[in-house]
Order: C-alpha cells, then sequence, then structure tokens
C-alpha cells in the first residue's frame, strides 16, 4: 500500500496546490481579468493566431510541454533513490515549474503573445534580448536534432507503436477540418478520434500492419530525420487549427487516458498483486532504495537531481511553449491558470506515475532472455546495476514501458498490448513536442531578424533580415539548423550513412543546464514584468535564484571539474563542448549583471507597451 499511497497523496497535493497557490497567483498576483482582449482575438490571423477553447489549447500546452522529458528524467534520477526524486518532483513542480510556465504565459499574452526572449528586450534592455534569442536558438536547434533521434529510436524499440503513431495526423487534419468547417462541439470528435486511436493501438500491429511496422522500424537514421524534420516543417506552417491543434488534443487524450490506465493498475496490482509469476501473485511494493546518495559511477546528487528531472518538476523548455504557441491560442485571460499552472501539475502527477512504474513496476517482474523472470530488487537492480547501465534512452523508456505494463497486467490486459499502449504513449509525446519546437524556432527566427535589423543608415535597405520574417524562410533555417547538426557524425565516429542522423549527441550534453537555464532568465522577465508594476516579486525570488545557481553549478562542473567516471569536457579534450559551455557560462553571467544593475531603477516605471502588429 505505500506505492499507492505515494500517488494518493501527491495527486492530493497537486489538485491542493491547484486551488491554493494556483488560485492566489491568478487573483493576487497576476491579475487575470476575463475583460482583457488576449492576443488571439486582437491578432487573429487563422494561422497563428487562432482564439480557441480552453481545454483544446490545454491538450497542446500539456502534449508539448511534456515530451519524453517527465518519463526519461524520473526514470534515470531514481537510481538517486526514489525519495529525493519524489520530493524535487511533487514540490518542484508547485513551487518552481508551474509558476514558471503560469508567468510566462501570463507574460506572453499581455505582450502580443511574444517569446520571453523578444519581451526581456522591453522589460530588461535589448542586449539581453539578443542575448536570451540566441540561446532559445541554440536549445531549440539541440531539440529539433535530437527528437528526430529519440522517436526514430523509439520506433526501433517498440515497432507497434509506429503505426498508432503514424495514423494520428490523418485522424488530427480530419478532425481539425470538421470542427472548422461544422462548428461542432468538442465531444463527439473527441470520443470518435480516441476510439479510433486505441483500435490502431490493439490491431495495429497485425498481418500487414505488422510488415510496415518492421519495415519502417528499420529504416536508417538519416531517412528519419528527413521524413520526422519534414513533417515538422509541414507542421510548423499550417494553420494552428488544421493540424497542431487537433493532433495534440486527441494525443492529450489518448494520453490522459493512458495516465489513467496506469493509476487503475497501480491500484489494482496494490489490492491484488501484479500478473501471476509460477502460479502466484507477486506482493507490490518498492523494489528502488528510498535513497541511494552515491550510486556507482554517478555524478553528485547535487546538482545533478535537479538537471536529471526536469520536465517533470520545471523545464526552461515550457516559457517557449507557453510564450510561443499556447499565449497565440488562448481566448480568455482567466483560461490562463487552467493551462499554464494547471498543465504543469498534470505533468507533476505523470511524472510521479514514471518513478512509481520503473521503482515498483519493475518489481512485479521482468523477463530475462533465457525465459526467467525475476522480481523485486532483483528485478529492479538489473535495470539499475550502475549509472552507466541506467543511463541509456533505451534502457530508461524500457524500464518506464515495462513497469506501467506489468501495472496494466495486474487488471487483465495482456502484457503485449500493454507495451504498445506505453510505447504509442512515449513516441506520441516525443512528436507532439517535435512540431510545437519547430513552429517556436519559426518565432524565434522571426523575432531574432527584427531584433538584428539596423534601424537606421543605409544598411537599413539590407533585405536579408525582412527575408528572414517570412514564415517559410524561418521555418526553412529552423529545419536546416537542425539537420545540419543532426548530419555530423556523432561523438567519435567518423561520417557515415550508419551514423547520420545522431549529431544531435554532440550538443546534447548541453541541453540539460542549458535547459534549465532557460527557466532561470524566464523568472527574470516574469520578475521584471512585475517589479516595473509594483506588484509583489519575494515568491518569485528563491525559485529564480536556484535555477540559476543550479544549472551554472552543473555546468561549471561539465566543463572543467568533472570525476574519473565523468571527465570534464577540458580534460577529456572536448573543445566545442568547452567553447559553447563557457560561452554559455558567459551569457548567463552576463545577463545576470545586466539584470542586477537595472534592477533597482526601474520599480515601478512600466516599459514601453509593444504595438499590435497584424
Amino acid at each position: 500500500m505505500e506505492v499507492l499511497l505515494i500517488a494518493l497523496l501527491a495527486g492530493i497535493g497537486f489538485v491542493v496546490a491547484y486551488y491554493t497557490y494556483g488560485r492566489w497567483l491568478g487573483q493576487k498576483i497576476f491579475r487575470l481579468s476575463a475583460d482583457r482582449v488576449c492576443p488571439s482575438l486582437e491578432l487573429c490571423d487563422d494561422r497563428d493566431y487562432v482564439p480557441t477553447d480552453r481545454a483544446v489549447v490545454f491538450g497542446h500546452h500539456f502534449t508539448s510541454i511534456a515530451g519524453t522529458g517527465p518519463i526519461v528524467g524520473p526514470a534515470i534520477a531514481i537510481l538517486w533513490g526514489w525519495l529525493p526524486a519524489l520530493l524535487w518532483i511533487v514540490f518542484g513542480s508547485i513551487f518552481i515549474g508551474a509558476v514558471h510556465d503560469f508567468g510566462a504565459l501570463v507574460v506572453s499574452l499581455r505582450n502580443n503573445g511574444q517569446t520571453v526572449g523578444d519581451i526581456a528586450g522591453r522589460v530588461l534592455n535589448r542586449r539581453v534580448r539578443l542575448l536570451f534569442l540566441f540561446i532559445l536558438f541554440l536549445a531549440l536547434t539541440i531539440i529539433l536534432a535530437i527528437f528526430c533521434l529519440v522517436i526514430a529510436a523509439v520506433f526501433r524499440q517498440f515497432p507497434a507503436a509506429i503505426f498508432p503513431c503514424l495514423v494520428q495526423v490523418p485522424i488530427a487534419v480530419a478532425i481539425g477540418v470538421w470542427l472548422r468547417r461544422r462548428g461542432v462541439r468538442l465531444l463527439l470528435p473527441s470520443l470518435l478520434a480516441l476510439a479510433v486511436m486505441y483500435v490502431s493501438v490493439i490491431f495495429g500491429d497485425r498481418g500487414v500492419l505488422h510488415t510496415i511496422n518492421m519495415t519502417l522500424a528499420a529504416w536508417p537514421m538519416w531517412l528519419w530525420v528527413v521524413v520526422l524534420l519534414g513533417y515538422a516543417f509541414v507542421a510548423s506552417v499550417l494553420p494552428v487549427w488544421m493540424l497542431l491543434q487537433p493532433r495534440d488534443f486527441i494525443n492529450s487524450l489518448q494520453l490522459i487516458t493512458s495516465l489513467g490506465l496506469i493509476a487503475v493498475g497501480l491500484i489494482g496490482a496494490a489490492a491484488f498483486g501484479g500478473a501471476a509469476v509460477d502460479g502466484e501473485r507477486v506482493p507490490l511494493g518498492m523494489a528502488a532504495p528510498m535513497v541511494q546518495w552515491t550510486p556507482e559511477g554517478a555524478p553528485l546528487i547535487f546538482p545533478f537531481l535537479f538537471i536529471t528531472i526536469a520536465c517533470g518538476a520545471i523545464s526552461g523548455f515550457h516559457c517557449l511553449v507557453s510564450s510561443g504557441t499556447s499565449s497565440k491560442q488562448l481566448r480568455t485571460e482567466s483560461d490562463a491558470r487552467f493551462v499554464g499552472y494547471g498543465s504543469m501539475l498534470t505533468e507533476g502527477f505523470m511524472a510521479t506515475l514514471v518513478l512509481l512504474s520503473c521503482g515498483a513496476g519493475l518489481g512485479l517482474g521482468i523477463a530475462l532472455a533465457d525465459g526467467g523472470i525475476l522480481v523485486g530488487e532483483e528485478a529492479w537492480r538489473d535495470r539499475y546495476a550502475s549509472w552507466a547501465a541506467a543511463g541509456g534512452l533505451g534502457t530508461m523508456v524500457a524500464a518506464f514501458v515495462d513497469g506501467s505494463a506489468n501495472f496494466l497486467a495486474a487488471i487483465g490486459v495482456p502484457l503485449a498490448i500493454g507495451v504498445a499502449i506505453m510505447g504509442v504513449m512515449v513516441a506520441s509525446f516525443a512528436a507532439t513536442t517535435l512540431d510545437s519546437a519547430c513552429r517556436i524556432q519559426r518565432y524565434v527566427v522571426h523575432e531574432l531578424a527584427v531584433a538584428l535589423r539596423p534601424e537606421t543608415g543605409p544598411v537599413r535597405r539590407w533585405p536579408v533580415f525582412s527575408w528572414m520574417q517570412s514564415r517559410y524562410t524561418a521555418t526553412a533555417i529552423a529545419v536546416t539548423a537542425a539537420a545540419f547538426l543532426a548530419y555530423l557524425p556523432p561523438p567519435g565516429s567518423s561520417w557515415s550513412l550508419a551514423t547520420a542522423g545522431q549529431g544531435g549527441l554532440i550538443l546534447w550534453p548541453l541541453f540539460g543546464a542549458t535547459n534549465q537555464l532557460l527557466a532561470g532568465l524566464a523568472f527574470l522577465v516574469v520578475a521584471f514584468y512585475l517589479w516595473r508594476r509594483n506588484l509583489p516579486i519575494w515568491f518569485l525570488l528563491l525559485p529564480a535564484l536556484f535555477m540559476l545557481i543550479m544549472p551554472f553549478w552543473a555546468m561549471t562542473w561539465q566543463v572543467f571539474v568533472g570525476s574519473p567516471e565523468h571527465p570534464s569536457w577540458v580534460a577529456s579534450g572536448n573543445w566545442v563542448l568547452v567553447l559553447i559551455g563557457t560561452a554559455t557560462l558567459f551569457l548567463e553571467l552576463w545577463m545576470v549583471v545586466e539584470a542586477w544593475k537595472l534592477f533597482p531603477r526601474v520599480r515601478g516605471i512600466r516599459e514601453l507597451v509593444p504595438v499590435p502588429v497584424r
């Protein structure tokens, strides 16, 4: 019952936080008003700015911010023990992550739906705006390159997930067009789409579909990169109502029902035990240790726990979704708490279920290659013998899929179907993040072009920056940059068709700290927005400091310190990472100094109001 109690208390905590702390933020701090006109109405263009029902925006926002982060992060961090990971997920989500997402969404709503990088130019200064936008461009390029690799790896590991994921695209387009032209309510299309998707999961790997899945799973990485970036390009330039919104919404229904199945399975396993092994039910219990300060080969728990678990507690990428796409779709400002604060708490509960799947679900039994079955602590140790054994993407995804499928098996769902449902869940999360990230990168390229364009002098007539503002050109730049990175050879390898598509691994070690750094910088933007209006910022100070110090500490350790198991980038001679990592540390310090100098001079002085541009 210990495992069930953890899930129950975490769920209650998230609900209480939404109706107390979240409501206080909305009413007393951000002072949300249904009377204030949102960018989706003021700048409506039926492409990017589209007033939308809050349930659809929630679906888009939740699936975009989640990705594989709340799966892989907790699945790795449990190596330090389930208790430290759980505490960071619950308290991080409530007091840091949800505040960050909510704040970025509100500030963007009041600034024409611009990204936090662009807004930084007004609430701080123009230098900060450029620095912030360059950091965003780098982070999103890494995301686009690496998520192509992640999706392809999941498809190879779980071929049964391929057809159900592919069929979501035509379903989404059909739903989008149906809703747009007929103006029908969401309920009937939602139920039909959900039914079709679950049918595709159950029957999507039989007969000829199995042959198709296996053929696609064998595609080389470079081909998947071409296909996925091509899809991301198309999804980015299409109107949001045609593909992005309906796909994310129906995905959110499927993913939330999958989380519901895990919760029901957890209850069943707690009451009756797992599926029978050798004729007996396996009792549910936590197989992972409560605390393990120095697991074999792992880096220091401080600061790396807070870098490893990002999306499940707080992630800088979320501020890009809040200020990049969601703020352009909300119909009324009063929906911001539901979307911004509520989505992060939902993701926190998801991360909690992932943690329990890896910490307790694996203990219900894992099959060995020789046909044997391990249960309890032996099963957990088989997957988590050391940091090196647990650190691979495939291992972590498999730990969650197998553990959660064991919960489903406890309530009678066949193991193969349970694995397929969870495999589709992982791949769908990754795919929705890919197309949202590409659209956000288009906005960042556009804002960079505006920021770099000279204001005076003869150079003003040079057309290159205006040319970059086209949605097709900006998306092409986003996709080309990601493709260039992806097609570089991975670390330690020479280029070949076999290695092409894995180049995102070059800069991936930078992403954890850089991503969390974005969160700290987004907190600065929100704090300055409130400070200029004489509104309280005390609740932001500790989260902001924490999210500036932890990634700085982690990246400094990675660049210059290291350990025998994890040599520093300087010691290993990885000068690309040394150069970019050092530059990132310098940019963070520069932005903090700029903020520190400006802070005492701008209290109560509002920034210039942006002029709506149609």
